[in-house]
């Protein structure tokens, strides 16, 4: 069974920092592009960041200079570093792993999600 296991979430003050990671289980996702979106209720999965099997970034104009993507262990687990934290940041944050090389940034062209986990940044 594959999954992606995501954690590190939690409450924070604006300015303070939080790592989301995610693990892969089940299948190797060395040569799969991986990404972090965020969602708040009742509307649509955004992109945050993604990185390809190579160590290619790409990130979400709102997010670029605050917000670093990695990923280790034999390219299965991607780590999100997320720095000056702004209440705008709060939502729940979802990892996806795509079926391809290529980053991608819309949620459909992700096959795998992890669970979410909730980041909440006060003012």
């Amino acid at each position: 069974q594959v999954q992606l296991i995501t954690s590190g979430g939690g409450l924070v003050q604006a300015g303070g920092s939080l790592r989301l990671s995610c693990t892969a289980s089940g299948r190797s996702f060395r040569r799969n592009a991986m990404g972090w979106f965020r969602q708040d209720p009742g509307t649509e999965r955004v992109f945050v960041a993604g990185i390809d099997w190579s160590g290619l970034t790409s990130y979400a104009d709102d997010v670029k200079g605050r917000f670093t993507i990695a990923r280790v262990n034999n390219n299965n687990t991607v780590f999100l570093d997320m720095n000056n934290l702004k209440p705008d940041d709060t939502a729940e944050y979802y990892c996806g792993a795509t079926g391809g090389l290529r980053i991608g940034i819309w949620s459909t062209e992700y096959d795998y999600w992890g669970q979410g986990t909730q980041v909440t940044v006060s003012s």
